[in-house]
């Protein structure tokens, strides 16, 4: 157990065989599962609300068993759609587990008082899996606007220690994971590489860095340049680094998870450049607040056209990252996050007592 900020963490027993092997990484799940359930079962009472969200993937299945058995109230949390993620990553063994899988999982969304998803396309997934429209409520992620906000680009000293004060710069900030797609981006950095004012800048880490490294040192792509996760308390700098943020989701994911990263960069008052699904969730606040682009994936030379642009139009750009700001403060600042999720769990909460 531990408390972190006033909040009592109870951390629960499992099996740690790992993610070598399938097997051993399904003892892990399994055990942990049966774990949370019990401790649930001993902490949850009569009329307490507990929210479960979509990580470890199910575990709304077991939060539905004890918020039943005690008599209390469930609101779903759902940040990614699960077991449809596995399916669109060709995870091992997710085709023929995906229907009963389905099927556990939409029986805990109807169990549920509520089901909180982040995104419009997330919600007509779930309606057309025939979880009933007056059980969801679309309430995006956010970022906090206070400590995230627009560094002017020469006070930014991140990008004197980077030796990028005569770049226009092209950012990626976050998980390198397999969600998401970077040859495209990697093939516009190919375009552009004569171009002596352009620099390529990506920050963080996952499953693909390794790769992504080994094709800018094959193509040779001198206009790259990779930095670690920088610390939270230097988030503004680094975010307010790029000229323009890279965002890219695969579109078979379309639906099923919403880059959170847009919110942060909204936040740095940045422009937007989403590579995938033109007709997805991104690309629709982009379009609408005129604070960004979007190309399909292959699209490499309509990106690279789009970067050329801006560099060229610093009025443009900046432009570009004031709307997006004021998207930001319009629409996806905390307060709002949280006066949803206040009334939510009030009417929940007033929902079972009347029956």
């Amino acid at each position: 157990r531990a408390t972190v900020h006033g909040v009592q963490i109870f951390r629960v027993w499992t099996s740690r065989f790992g993610r070598g092997r399938l097997l051993g990484r399904a003892m892990d799940y399994g055990t942990f599962y049966l774990s949370a359930l019990w401790c649930l079962l001993k902490l949850v009472r009569v009329g307490d609300v507990v929210v479960a969200k979509t990580d470890p993937p199910l575990i709304s299945v077991f939060a539905a068993i004890a918020s039943k058995v005690r008599g209390a109230v469930l609101i779903n949390w759902i940040q990614d759609l699960f077991p449809e993620v596995a399916g669109a990553l060709a995870v091992q063994g997710a085709g023929w587990l995906d229907q009963p899988l389905r099927n556990l999982r939409n029986r805990s969304l109807l169990a549920a008082r509520c089901n909180v998803v982040i995104g419009e396309g997330m919600a007509r997934r779930l309606r057309d899996e025939g979880i009933p429209p007056d059980t969801m409520r679309v309430i995006h992620n956010w970022a906090d606007g206070l400590a995230i906000q627009p560094v002017d680009r020469k006070k930014n000293t991140l990008r004197r220690e980077w030796g990028l004060q005569e770049k226009f710069v092209v950012g990626y900030s976050g998980n390198f994971g397999r969600a998401h797609e970077f040859e495209t981006i990697l093939s516009s950095a190919e375009l552009l590489r004569e171009e002596q004012h352009i620099a390529f800048l990506f920050i963080g880490a996952g499953a693909q860095l390794e790769w992504m490294k080994r094709e800018v040192d094959r193509r040779q792509l001198h206009n790259v340049l990779f930095k670690p996760y920088q610390p939270r308390d230097q988030l503004a700098l680094s975010l307010s680094t790029p000229d323009i943020h890279v965002i890219s989701l695969q579109p078979s994911l379309e639906g099923l998870i919403v880059p959170s990263k847009f919110y942060g960069i909204a936040a740095a008052g940045r422009p937007m450049l989403f590579i995938g699904d033109s007709n997805g969730e991104i690309p629709g606040l982009l379009k609408s607040a005129q604070c960004g682009f979007s190309v399909e994936i292959k699209q490499a030379e309509q990106g690279a056209s789009i970067i050329r642009e801006l560099a060229r139009d610093e009025h443009a750009c900046n432009s570009l990252g004031h709307r997006a700001r004021t998207l930001f403060d319009q629409r996806f600042e905390r307060r709002f996050a949280e006066n949803a999720w206040e009334r939510v769990i009030a009417e929940s909460i007033t929902d079972m007592k009347s029956q």
